[in-house]
């Protein structure tokens, strides 16, 4: 296998692996990467404000209502306004969230973050600038993304079209790695 051929391998490898967790999640949860991330950081949080998540997860505030309304309706979260400050909104967990947090599979992101935090910083540094570059070459720098590792559609707005497959298997499925 030549350069070039090697290096689209292991982006697609990449793309796969971020699918297909993305698909197991979906199926066992029935929640996608960011719900699970938005819920992790309400129960890590405590009492928290939807800028206060939006912050912690790098997402804009408008991303995170939108997310937000889906649990609610879902039964995942609650809001409350504030007694001290009437301004302020609070997110909460349900009890169904917990134990939905209690059986979920471990985020892709944070197993990265894991084996990537025991490299040596000059292995860092090489990985970043490398991924940086790959992403220039492929004229994605200008795409706004966030830290979390899903296979996903953002529309203009910003607001996360979140909606998992249920249906689909992990293992299983196109071979596509369509991402807008």
């Amino acid at each position: 296998m030549n350069s070039i051929e090697q290096v689209l391998v292991a982006l697609r490898r990449v793309i796969r692996a971020t699918d297909l967790h993305s698909k197991h999640l979906a199926k066992t949860t029935g929640l996608t990467a960011p719900q699970v991330l938005l819920l992790q950081a309400i129960r890590n949080k405590g009492e928290v404000t939807i800028g206060e998540l939006a912050n912690e997860v790098s997402l804009s505030q408008a991303t995170v209502t939108n997310i937000l309304d889906r649990l609610e309706k879902r039964g995942f979260v609650y809001r409350q306004r504030s007694q001290a400050d009437k301004r302020k909104v609070h997110a909460y967990l349900t009890e169904e969230a917990v134990e939905t947090l209690r059986d979920a599979p471990i985020p892709l992101q944070d197993q990265f973050t894991r084996q990537f935090g025991d490299l040596k910083e000059w292995e860092q540094s090489m990985i970043i600038a490398s991924l940086q570059r790959v992403a220039q070459m492929m004229d994605a720098q200008h795409i706004d993304a966030s830290p979390v590792l899903d296979i996903g559609v953002l529309d203009r707005q910003g607001a996360s079209m979140d909606k998992p497959n249920a249906a689909l298997d992990y293992g299983e499925g196109s071979d596509s790695a369509d991402k807008k």
